[in-house]
């Protein structure tokens, strides 16, 4: 992206690269500089776009990004994921495009998955990356760090982007396992470069703590058979540094008293760490503050599980009965409503339920575990 400002023929190059890398370096080895080696096939992309250009009639040069060899370099930003991830969030973008295209691009997130987290069609999130993907190379938009009056406009897009990158490792949509901790541990490295750069603001401060609080717990989320619910969980297996840093980044995000939504996520992950008896009446409070600044179907759902938690059952399920028609392709929402199902005791509805939940699970580990509570239930 850097050398030629397009998405399509990065992505070109980057296959490219890794498909030469795969046979060269079984035969030879691993090189002393990987990412020298990957530089090759990068030139060649260049070249077939000159030549393209060329062959087009068009007079003007290819526009590059950044001349020579040099990493685009912004207020001391010299990581490349930092500049694509700002690229992806210009406010020319739609937002939802926005987010959708960079966690195709930086996540490495498939068509499906970000379909899946979108709760959209496949075909309507294709056509969406399209549109994105050919904006950015209409309207000209920079691949670079923008000047820092011009980061408010984007922050919030980014932040999302990087939580959602985030989630789909720590619920993976697809594959054997329900973790993807390279997902999980990209995210976390990108919100831990904006923290540098923007170290007193909150929300910053929230996601990466909110991001450390479920990261730390991942060694103990997954055994042989499937997902280990929070509180199965071996505590010992959780990671104590990175609880700790979760901890001080809250701390530091709520002593700037501008609360907003990840710093009250963070504040809910706290509290499930803190204590093996969790304080329901508390998180549903902070639920309750949570639904003003964001009221989408998941944290609604969510409230619920805590809304029946702290001894409304019946008033949940109410709540998801509401939820039903935004989340109808949403794996956890079903498995939600069959665990409130069978604790209110329709126990021919909770087994529909978990079927359900079981057909639209696409990971080998939430399979496992939710037909162990099918099996529970009957």
């Amino acid at each position: 992206m850097a050398k030629f400002r397009n998405f399509d023929q990065a992505e070109e190059a980057l296959q490219e690269a890794l498909a030469s890398a795969f046979t060269h370096w079984n035969r030879n080895g691993i090189p002393h500089s990987p990412a020298a080696w990957l530089h090759a096939p990068s030139r060649k992309a260049i070249d077939r776009l000159r030549k393209a250009r060329r062959d087009e009639g068009l007079s003007q040069d290819i526009v590059l990004l950044s001349q020579g060899d040099v990493v685009a370099e912004s207020h001391g930003v010299t990581d490349q994921r930092l500049s694509l991830i700002f690229t992806c969030c210009h406010p020319a973008l739609e937002p939802k495009s926005s987010i959708a295209l960079t966690l195709r691009t930086l996540g490495g997130l498939t068509t499906t998955e970000i379909a899946n987290a979108f709760l959209d069609a496949e075909t309507t999130l294709g056509q969406r990356l399209s549109r994105a993907k050919a904006k950015i190379a209409q309207a000209g938009i920079p691949f670079r760090v923008p000047e820092p009056q011009d980061w408010d406009e984007r922050l919030n897009s980014v932040l999302k982007v990087i939580y959602l990158i985030f989630n789909e490792g720590y619920c993976a949509s697809s594959g054997a396992s329900s973790v993807r901790v390279d997902l999980c541990e990209e995210a976390i490295y990108l919100a831990r470069m904006i923290e540098a750069l923007r170290p007193d603001e909150p929300e910053v401060l929230g996601v990466l703590a909110l991001m450390l609080f479920a990261h730390a717990r991942y060694r103990a989320r997954i055994a042989g058979a499937g997902v280990v619910p929070l509180e199965a969980q071996d505590r010992l297996l959780w990671d104590q540094a990175k609880l700790k840093e979760a901890e001080a980044c809250l701390d530091r995000a709520l002593a700037l008293r501008k609360t907003g939504p990840y710093q009250i996520q963070a504040a809910i992950m706290a509290l499930h760490s803190q204590a093996a008896a969790r304080d329901w009446g508390q998180i549903l409070m902070l639920y309750d503050a949570l639904i003003t600044f964001d009221a989408n179907p998941v944290i609604r759902l969510n409230r619920a599980v805590a809304l029946a938690e702290a001894g409304f059952l019946e008033l949940a399920l109410q709540e998801l009965t509401t939820l039903e028609g935004a989340l109808t392709m949403y794996q956890p929402y079903f498995a939600a409503k069959a665990d409130l199902l069978r604790k209110a005791g329709h126990e021919a509805a909770a087994q529909t339920a978990y079927a359900q939940a079981i057909g639209l699970a696409r990971n080998a580990a939430d399979v496992a575990w939710l037909q162990r509570q099918k099996s529970a239930a009957t």
